[in-house]
């Protein structure tokens, strides 16, 4: 980690620790044992809630393409299946698709 050089006419606190402004991407890896961590790296919740609830017969498509670029899919997928989660796309997977993979494990 290189060392932070001040210039005049530049306020010392002028750098504010992404970290603690929960900013996406930049999470901690101790993050306090807290086991819903991964979720503030999620891209789902920097968009449209609406797209990964769709109604009964609504598309997913949205929802899934979005999950498709998610650093954290993994981690969703996992706690969906763990928390029986029956309503919404999780980790990339609907209902239906979860209820089909939980069926193979078994």
């Amino acid at each position: 980690m290189s060392v932070i050089e001040y210039r005049p006419g530049v306020p010392e606190d002028w750098f504010v620790d992404p970290v603690k402004l929960g900013v996406p991407g930049v999470r901690t890896n101790s993050d306090d044992g807290n086991p819903l961590a991964w979720q503030t790296d999620s891209l789902c919740a920097q968009t449209d809630p609406e797209a990964f609830f769709p109604e009964k017969g609504g598309s997913t498509r949205d929802a899934k393409k979005i999950c498709g670029s998610c650093e954290v899919r993994t981690e969703c997928l996992e706690y969906a299946l763990a928390n029986d989660e029956r309503f919404g796309i999780w980790g990339g997977l609907s209902e239906r698709e979860r209820r089909k993979l939980r069926k193979r494990a078994s």
